[in-house]
């Protein structure tokens, strides 16, 4: 089971995202984890397949792509953000992993 983990400033701003992305996944028959969490908790969340950061946390990409190298690190797109729009951003997460980008 892959693990996707949304990270924002206060890990607040992320959890109703994270619910649209549970009904999303659940519907389209695909197991995964997801949680939300503030960006100081990150470390505590390992292991993780992919960390998608809230647009505000987009400054932080860089440097967080390069301490989980191995890992995608993205930041989701506003438009998608602001809209909830969990189908788009599971399906965002999902080509990620499996590209390993």
């Amino acid at each position: 089971m892959k693990k996707i983990l949304l990270a924002c400033a206060g890990g607040f701003s992320t959890s109703m995202l994270v619910e649209r992305m549970k009904e999303s996944a659940r519907a389209k028959g695909i197991e995964v984890m997801i949680d939300a969490v503030a960006e100081s908790d990150i470390a505590d969340q390992t292991p993780f397949d992919i960390i998608m950061l809230g647009p505000q946390m987009g400054h932080a990409e860089g440097d967080l792509a390069a301490e989980y190298p191995d890992i995608p690190v993205t930041t989701i797109d506003m438009m998608d953000y602001g809209m909830m729009n969990g189908d788009k951003v599971l399906d965002t997460a999902i080509e990620l992993m499996e590209k390993g980008a």
